[in-house]
């Protein structure tokens, strides 16, 4: 005579399964695994080596005369364009190239300046907060390191990051809206906030080229790999590139980017140099 079955032999696998929070037994979905890069270490080398022909000085677009004004205009970049960023600031940066300087304009002087600039009211704020900070905690310099930095008012990690490669030559990546779309689009350092695509990037670009790669891939994203519609014919890294949108694998001819005539460039500055 067979033996009866057990009372938990007799329930299905489904009831077996353990209760969801919601009291349901239905399967708990697999946390997504973060992806890697879709590229190779040689494919990696490749294309920053094309970078690096294509703009061998790539420089950011922001007007500054020194680490102060550089701190200050990247501020004011949040929700802006730099183009119009520089326009506000040629006049704010020949008054007031210092943060003592700065606190003296004071907080509405500063706002007259930069009016034409998106939320201006909370930057003239963060502007003059940030001066007093650098004169209080810093004897009036740029701090070298990014721990201190992210605690002056209206600095984040992105700021930080900027600052820190254009002023003091440190190896950082700064993720901004350009770089995140590049990041994801091409598959090269694919992540969901700008801190995991930077840690990505950081993960993957050979040292060599560490020093200018947040310029190249701002540049690139705002000149060819565009968020709209990339102007894939104009892409040097076409037969490389593995995003999905891509149009060609044939790459636009590797040559230097000739930089702005000194004519042009004012002209395009509205009339003024910095």
């Amino acid at each position: 005579m067979a033996s009866p079955k057990s009372k938990d032999s007799s329930l299905s696998k489904k009831e077996l399964l353990p209760a969801r929070r919601d009291g349901s037994n239905a399967k708990p979905r697999p946390r997504p695994v973060r992806r890697a890069s879709r590229y190779s270490p040689a494919e990696v080398n490749e294309i920053f080596r094309r970078f690096s022909v294509q703009r061998p000085e790539p420089k950011g677009e922001l007007e500054h005369v020194n680490a102060f004004t550089l701190l200050v205009a990247v501020v004011l970049s949040a929700q802006a364009t730099d183009a119009g960023v520089n326009k506000a600031t040629r006049a704010l940066f020949r008054a007031a190239d210092t943060p003592h300087k700065m606190l003296a304009l004071g907080e509405a002087r500063v706002g007259e300046y930069i009016r034409t600039i998106g939320l201006w009211r909370n930057k003239a704020k963060n502007v003059i907060a940030l001066s007093q900070a650098l004169i209080r905690d810093h004897g009036g310099e740029v701090p070298d390191n990014r721990d201190e930095l992210v605690k002056l008012p209206g600095v984040g990690r992105k700021t930080a990051n900027v600052v820190l490669n254009m002023a003091f030559g440190q190896h950082t990546m700064a993720v901004d809206t350009h770089i995140l779309r590049i990041g994801n689009r091409l598959g090269l350092a694919p992540g969901k906030t700008p801190e995991q695509v930077e840690q990505g990037l950081l993960k993957i670009i050979p040292d060599e080229y560490m020093r200018h790669a947040h310029h190249w891939l701002i540049l690139h994203g705002r000149y060819v790999c565009k968020a709209r519609k990339p102007d894939c014919p104009a892409c040097v890294i076409a037969d490389i590139c593995k995003a999905e949108v891509k149009t060609t694998d044939v790459p636009a001819p590797l040559v230097p980017i000739a930089p702005l005539d000194p004519v042009e460039e004012v002209q395009d500055r509205g009339g003024t140099a910095a």
